[in-house]
This record gives structure tokens, sequence and C-alpha cells, in this order.
């Protein structure tokens, strides 16, 4: 129980770190992309606005940013490089300047460029070059600014915060481990210490009840019929069951059970026969609809108590006239017993308790031989078998589910 709640507690550490650091990234790397392509955009307008075909054809170093008769170009201007294609009105190409770039050729570009044009948009990115579509006097100016650049850098510096990220998580989930386990470790002593004093709470109670009913057989023999004294034996045959039923969750909670090969088919069936006279005297019918051969390696005496817990709950709370059905069967790997009776459904804010010690809902709080146990030490059986049991509610029916793993897994080393 502990471990799943300490698994739990670092599972979502790490989910809620991961969210914090991972979105914290994304915001930055968003951030600085929409800053970048801001930037590269208002220098390709630049580019676009200082742009002269004569001054085009002239210059010397083609592809790198010109302003004509301005002022000089920022650094950036002048270290980006930009292609151009220049198309008449009548579709004629008039000039395609690829920078002086081998990985760019000018058929390549004019096709590009007549593919925006026909396109009808304006500003974009195709392959890595951000482009933009001006109307010159008697000809249309495609400029690109290659973007590459940024997308690599954007994209390595991506990878490297994926690695360092994953490394990173060996430090923080052995960080989370120890936080869970300071979180955890009080409240499992604590469990432990309430398991402890039950069991030897129970053990030493023993003794007086025992000394108590061997004085109230006595006193019978002088007192045959007073009240008092039917009332004191019948408290101390309470305080006996109580105990009893203590001895048995604690046992059940602290003792690994020896595990064998058991077939469960048999084992239900035996255990269901038994009831058949108190179902009758509570005018209760048993159906039972269990498969064939359905082995599992397990504790027999732990099973056989389980089985019985179940059966006897679902008898108590059945209405006469009714039926009680028991199921058993194979599927996925797994063994499913199902118990089910008729009856009112348990509210959703109680099935969350009905497997916790001492807790009894409303309606079988007058049933003074029932504590609130027989669920509590079923599901320490299940999982000392390492399944699981859970309670369900739908069309007047309650049905309590055990799944047992099949294939050894609920074995024991």
């Amino acid at each position: 129980m502990f471990d799943q709640s300490r698994w739990k507690i670092v599972a979502a550490i790490l989910l809620v770190l991961t969210l914090v650091l991972g979105g914290t990234f994304c915001v930055i790397y968003w951030a600085s992309y929409t800053e970048m392509s801001s930037e590269n955009r208002s220098m390709l307008r630049e580019y676009v606005s200082g742009y002269s075909l004569q001054d085009e054809q002239k210059s010397e170093q083609p592809g790198h940013y010109r302003p004509g008769n301005g002022p000089a170009a920022p650094p950036r201007l002048e270290l980006s490089i930009f292609y151009s294609v220049a198309v008449a009105d009548n579709g004629e190409i008039l000039r395609v300047d690829t920078a002086d770039v081998a990985s760019l050729d000018a058929d390549s570009l004019r096709e590009l460029a007549v593919s925006i044009l026909d396109s009808g948009r304006t500003e974009g990115i195709e392959h890595s070059l951000m482009y933009l579509v001006a109307e010159k006097d008697g000809y249309q100016l495609v400029a690109f600014l290659d973007f590459s650049f940024l997308q690599e850098s954007t994209r390595t510096l991506l990878n490297y915060t994926l690695v360092f990220g994953g490394v990173a998580l060996v430090p923080l989930f052995l960080l989370a481990w120890y936080l869970a386990g300071r979180i955890v470790s009080p409240l499992e002593e604590s469990y432990r210490r309430q398991k402890q004093f039950i069991s030897d709470a129970s053990h030493e109670l023993k003794t007086p009840v025992a000394v108590i009913g061997a004085n109230i057989e006595l006193l019978s023999r002088e007192l045959e019929d007073d009240p008092w004294l039917a009332n004191i034996r019948y408290e101390n045959a309470r305080m006996a069951g109580l105990i009893a039923q203590l001895l048995d969750l604690a046992r059940t909670e602290a003792v690994s059970p020896v595990m064998a090969e058991i077939d469960l088919s048999r084992l239900v069936l035996g255990e269901v026969l038994p009831f058949e006279t108190v179902a009758f005297e509570h005018g209760v019918r048993l159906e039972t609809c269990l498969d064939d051969a359905v082995c599992l390696v397990g504790n027999d005496i732990q099973l056989k108590q389980l089985v019985s817990i179940l059966v006897d709950n679902a008898i108590r709370h059945s209405p006469a006239g009714e039926a009680v059905t028991i199921r058993l069967l194979q599927e996925r790997g797994h063994a499913l017993l199902a118990v089910t009776n008729i009856g009112p459904e348990i509210p959703p804010e109680q099935q969350k308790h009905v497997f916790d010690r001492f807790y009894r809902g409303d309606e079988v709080r007058s049933d003074s031989h029932h504590y609130g146990l027989g669920l509590a030490t079923a599901k320490a059986i299940a999982d000392s078998h390492h399944g699981t049991i859970q309670v369900r509610c739908a069309d007047g029916q309650v049905s309590f589910l055990v799944r047992f793993p099949l294939q050894g897994h609920g074995r024991r080393h």
C-alpha cells in the first residue's frame, strides 16, 4: 500500500516538475523564435524598401543588403543573405539573384518565385526561406531571406534541451524518491504501530474475556435466569467475537501466507455450500456460475475466509426472496470472483470507505455481531495475493469484485 503511495508521489512530483520546466522552456523558445522571426521580417522589409533594379545591375556583391543612397546598413543586415527575383508585369523574369550560394540555383529560385506569385501570397516561409512580395516600379519583387540558420539554431537548442532534460530527470527522480520517502515514512510508521497495537491488545484481551466467560458459567449455576447475568454473557460474547475478528485481521496483514497451487473453482464451491442453510434462514437463494479449473497460487485458508466474508455480507444485505449470485470467471490472465446481491445502492461517498476498518454504513449499525472488519480483512487478503477488490453498484445490484493474477503472479518469494 505504502509502496504504491510512494510511487504515486514520485510520479506526481516528476509530472509537476516536467510540466513547469517544459512549459517554461516552451514559452522561452516560442518568445525567442517569435522575436527572431519578427526581426528577420523587419530586415526583409528594409531590404525590399532599399532594393533598386538599377542598383542590382551595378552591384558587385549580389545578395547582400544594398540600401541604395541611404545610410549605412545595420550589422545584422550586412551579415544576412538575401535572394531576389524581379518579375515584370508581363511575367518576364528581369533578374534572379542567388547571392552566389551554390546550393541554390537560379532555376529553382525562379520556379519558387513564380509559384509564390501564382498563389497570391505576399509573405511567408518556404523551404527555410522567408519571403516577401512587393510592388516596384513596373515589376514585382519576390525577396527572400535565408531562414535556415535560425531554424538550425532552434533545432540544436531544442535537442540539447531534450538531452540534458532527460539526464536531469535522473537526479530529479532521486530527489523525488527521497522526498516521497520522507512524506510516507511517518504514515507508514503510524500504520505499523496501529497494527501492532491491535494485535497486542487483541492478544491481551483474550485472557480476561475468557476468564469472564468462565465466571459467567459458574455464576449461571447459582443464578439461572438472572437478566443481569444474561446481559453480561451477551456483551462478553460480543467482545470475544470482536477480538477474534481483530486477530484475524492482524494475522492477515502481518503474516506472509504460505502459497500453493489451488483450484479456486473447487474452493469457492466448497465454501458456498455451507451457506445454503444460512441463506435459507434469511429467505435468500444462492446461485453459482463457476468456470471449471480456475487455478492460481495462493493460500487456501485466506481465500476461504475471503469467500466466506463476501457471501455472508451479501446474504445479510439481501432482501428475502431475492438471490445472491456468486460468479468465478477466468479472463485476460486473471481470476474474477464476483459476489452480487439485490439491495439498495451504496452511496459513492460510502463506497470509498467500505474497506476501511470499523466502517459500517447506517443501514447495518443495528447488527451487533459485525464490527466493520470483514471487508477490511477481505481487502487485506486480496492485497496479500497481489489482487484487487472493489465494489460496484448499478441497477439495484451491489457487487464485490475480486481479481487475482493467474500464472503464479500471486506467489510470494
